[in-house]
C-alpha cells in the first residue's frame, strides 16, 4: 500500500454527505422564509382586496416582508449547498426573529402560540448553526486558523 494521499478519497470526504444538523438548520431557515412570504402575501392581498385602515401601509408592509424573506431563503439554499457564507445570514435571521418572538409573547391575544413557535424555531436554528459539526461541514475555520 502506498503512503501517498489519495486525491480521489480526499475529494469524496470533502464532498461527503451533509450532516443532519446542517440539513435541519437549512429547513428551519427555509420555513421562516416561507412564513415571511405567506405573511407578506396575506398583507398585500388584504391591502388590495380588503378594507385596511391604511391601504398603502398594508401593501408596503407586505412587500417588505416578502423582500425580507429573501435572506432566510438564500441562507437555506447556501446551507444546503454547504456554502460557508450562508451561516452569517442564517444566524442574522435567527437573531432578528428573537425580538419578534418576544413581542408576540407579550401580547394578550392569539399571537402567543406563534411567539412560542418562533422562539423555539429561532433558538433551535441558532444551536444547530453554531454546532461544531455544522461549522466543520461549512468549512468555517476558527480565529487564528485561516492559514491551516
Amino acid at each position: 500500500m502506498s503512503s501517498e494521499p489519495n486525491p480521489v478519497s480526499e475529494a469524496a470526504d470533502e464532498a461527503g454527505t451533509r450532516p443532519g444538523r446542517l440539513t435541519a438548520a437549512a429547513a428551519l431557515a427555509a420555513l421562516e422564509g416561507l412564513a415571511l412570504v405567506v405573511g407578506g402575501g396575506w398583507m398585500v392581498v388584504g391591502g388590495l382586496t380588503g378594507h385596511p385602515d391604511d391601504r398603502t401601509s398594508a401593501i408596503t408592509g407586505g412587500v417588505t416582508l416578502i423582500v425580507l424573506a429573501l435572506l432566510p431563503l438564500l441562507a437555506a439554499l447556501g446551507l444546503l449547498g454547504r456554502r460557508g457564507w450562508s451561516r452569517g445570514p442564517a444566524v442574522i435571521t435567527q437573531i432578528m426573529a428573537l425580538p419578534v418572538a418576544y413581542n408576540l409573547l407579550t401580547t394578550n391575544g392569539p399571537a402567543i402560540p406563534a411567539g412560542i413557535v418562533l422562539a423555539v424555531v429561532a433558538v433551535t436554528a441558532l444551536v444547530l448553526l453554531v454546532n461544531p459539526e455544522t461549522t466543520q461541514a461549512l468549512g468555517i475555520r476558527g480565529p487564528g486558523r485561516a492559514g491551516k
